[in-house]
């Protein structure tokens, strides 16, 4: 067997799940401070998200333990990648990131995953960080869309 793949962006999600016998999730990793998980985009609000792809056979975990705190945010949002990328490796240190991570890692090691991302160049988004975690940690291959 092959490793499993980690990709971003629900393209894929939709159409290797049709295609793949293989279980297929879609986690998304959630801002660290929020209450909820919201989006602004139409449709992929946390519940219209995960009924939308219950209905095409996908799995939707949301891992909010896994989002990157507001300063991370903010740094990604002014183009610093480098400083995002180290405020979300401290953030990974914290209980709660780690055992949500844990949780990723066990699942990316059972059936293939992908994590949800918006952003136009995957290597400004945290979740590039996670991937990147989880292909040299368990050899996973990284599939961006």
């Amino acid at each position: 067997l092959s490793p499993p793949s980690l990709c971003r962006r629900s393209s894929l999600a939709r159409s290797s799940a049709r295609r793949s016998s293989r279980a297929f999730s879609l986690l998304s990793v959630a801002r660290r401070d929020c209450s909820l998980a919201a989006s602004r985009r139409a449709g992929f609000s946390k519940t219209v998200l995960g009924e939308s792809l219950k209905a095409e056979g996908i799995d939707y975990l949301h891992l909010r333990g896994l989002g990157t705190p507001k300063a991370g945010r903010d740094a990604a949002r002014k183009g610093h990648v480098a400083k995002m990328r180290a405020i979300f490796a401290d953030h990974l240190a914290e209980p709660q990131a780690q055992m949500e991570y844990a949780r990723l890692k066990d699942l990316a090691g059972e059936k293939r995953v992908a994590l949800l991302c918006f952003e136009a160049d995957h290597a400004g988004c945290h979740r590039a960080v996670l991937a990147e975690r989880l292909a040299e940690e368990d050899g996973a291959t990284v599939v961006n869309l």
